[in-house]
């Protein structure tokens, strides 16, 4: 396999998924469409020529296309920085379609100096826009939290930047930041009954009783009952019978350390928290499975790669399954998330539910207003335009809470958050 994929530009696949994107976003993502307010539409349209570096949250694999929404309504071709194993997805079709739109492959974890050099140069180019996710993988896999952002996102436009300017000394790019913000369809009533049916199929295959439970707590069952599982089989003794957050805690660390101890990784910080841990492994899986050029990489097999990968997806799993995001604000899109990795743990597999995106946008950051402290602490030039473009996606994510109420009262568990009554 190829380490590194550059992109590509077919005029005629672009026309192509430009008057099939409704329907190409309703097949592959279940979208019923992608909502941009007016106000926001203006501004996209005056940014058209500008060099941009568009920053959107990432919780799912459907922000690509939206993005690519994005670009139709501004008038304008973006490129894509993705992930290199997205490339070999459906035994390479997908990878062959993105490229043809203007995605490239990036190996996260590495100096992917092909990747890095791609980006500069598109950046620096009049008029360039390139597509990231500070976030980075994996996906954060909630739509109302961000993960740490990355400092090599600011890294790449800042060097962007300086290529810009070897060019035009009046250069800039300008750092947009955007939230994507899903809703599901249906009335309250129907979001309820689906998820008292999907919940009845998931409770039989466990045999759990729900007894006279509310929806909260039966989501907690499930959860608790997955987790003991684990539990089980890792050997856990639980200290603490109600302390979900530690139990869980100790099980992701679990499978995550086993993972690193069967492939013999080196390098791996056992002390490390679960997300940087799971950033690294997925990194070196990612490599191994590209066999990128490096005799540190542990010699893996097929079938001990694939089994590394499905304990790294249990373990996301632990990571993202916190109860207080549940029971503090449970919307329908909050329960739909839940649902999902249940049913996906479960059967194997989880059922589409149709949804609209909603994308919204702040300001855009100056990049060139953070250059020349940049150029005189290189690090805290970088800090400080992730701050201000942390701020600007945490300001779109407490407006877009608005768009997904609770549909039902919050923190109504009880005394007993792992749903035992």
């Amino acid at each position: 396999m190829e380490p590194f994929i550059p992109p590509g530009f077919s005029l005629p696949l672009a026309w192509g998924i430009d008057f099939s994107l409704p329907v190409l976003l309703r097949m592959v993502q279940n979208l019923e469409g992608v909502e941009i307010r007016p106000e926001d539409k203006k501004m996209l349209r005056d940014l058209r020529k500008e060099r941009i570096l568009y920053c959107s949250n990432h919780p799912t694999t459907a922000e690509p296309p939206v993005a690519y929404a994005v670009a139709k309504t501004m008038g304008a071709r973006f490129h894509y920085m993705a992930s290199r194993q997205v490339f070999d997805w459906g035994s390479g079709v997908v990878g062959r379609l993105i490229q043809g739109i203007g995605a490239y492959s990036v190996l996260a974890g590495t100096a992917d100096r092909e990747s890095i050099k791609m980006s500069r140069s598109i950046l620096s180019h009049p008029g360039g826009k390139l597509v990231v996710y500070p976030e980075g993988e994996p996906t954060s896999g909630e739509n109302d939290s961000l993960l740490p952002l990355q400092p090599g996102i600011a890294q790449i436009g800042f060097w962007g930047l300086e290529d810009a300017r070897k060019l035009d000394a009046t250069a800039d790019i300008m750092v947009l930041p955007a939230f994507v913000k899903y809703v599901y369809s249906g009335t309250e009533a129907a979001i309820k009954g689906d998820l008292h049916s999907s919940l009845k199929k998931l409770e039989r295959k466990l045999g759990i009783d729900p007894k006279n439970r509310n929806l909260l707590r039966r989501f907690l069952a499930i959860g608790r009952v997955l987790l003991e599982k684990e539990e089980t089989s890792y050997s856990i003794s639980p200290a603490s019978l109600t302390d979900w957050d530690y139990r869980v805690g100790r099980v992701r660390h679990a499978v995550l350390d086993q993972v690193a101890d069967r492939i013999q990784v080196k390098g791996y910080n056992r002390n490390a928290d679960a997300i940087e841990k799971m950033r690294f492994l997925l990194s070196i899986l990612e490599m191994i499975a590209v066999k990128y050029p490096d005799p540190r990489l542990p010699d893996v097999d097929e079938k001990t790669l694939e089994w590394a990968r499905e304990e790294c997806e249990k373990a996301y799993l632990f990571i993202v399954t916190r109860p207080e995001y549940l029971i503090s604000h449970p919307s329908a899109e909050r329960f739909y998330e839940w649902l999902g990795r249940y049913e996906t743990y479960i059967l194997g597999k989880t059922s589409a539910r149709n949804r609209k995106a909603h994308v919204r946008f702040t300001e855009p950051l100056s990049l060139a207003q953070y250059y020349t402290e940049y150029k005189k602490n290189r690090k805290q030039g970088i800090e400080t335009m992730l701050r201000d473009l942390k701020d600007s996606l945490e300001r779109l994510m407490v407006e877009c809470l608005q768009l997904s109420p609770p549909i039902v009262r919050p923190f109504d568990v009880g005394d007993d958050p792992m749903g035992n009554s």
